[in-house]
């Protein structure tokens, strides 16, 4: 068993140096091409991964976040309480404006109708026709 896992940790090891360093844009490849990283990650089989996970590649975190993880780190929702938030104090407000001037506009019809009601209790013809 130990004899496999003798093979089996540099194989990984390579494995995963080769798909990072395919992965890796080329302006983030140091000291040599990225080519070059390639084929000494395959050729030298367990000092060509180490070297490029050692010198190969730019280790800095990305700026603004690459990654899911850091995006939403940076970029979380944060809750408002209505009575704080400007936006729903503005549509509030529209519609406040809204619904007054809808009840002016039944407020006076209903002043119309009672009036027409009124002139035919007299007995007086309505004034629109």
């Amino acid at each position: 068993m130990l004899r496999l896992l003798m093979y089996l940790v540099p194989l990984a090891l390579t494995i995963f140096a080769f798909i990072d360093c395919l992965n890796t844009p080329e302006d983030e490849a140091r000291h040599l091409p990225k080519i070059a990283w390639v084929f000494i990650i395959l050729l030298f089989w367990i000092v060509g991964p180490i070297a490029w996970l050692a010198a190969g590649k730019v280790r800095t975190p990305p700026a603004n976040g690459r990654t899911p993880s850091e995006w939403h780190r940076n970029h979380r929702a944060q809750f408002v309480a209505p009575d704080d938030n400007p936006e729903f104090l503005k549509s509030l407000a529209e519609e406040n404006k809204k619904d007054e001037s809808l009840l002016k506009d039944w407020e006076a019809d209903l002043r119309r109708r009672e009036e027409e009601l009124r002139r035919k209790e007299r007995g007086e013809e309505p004034k629109g026709e």
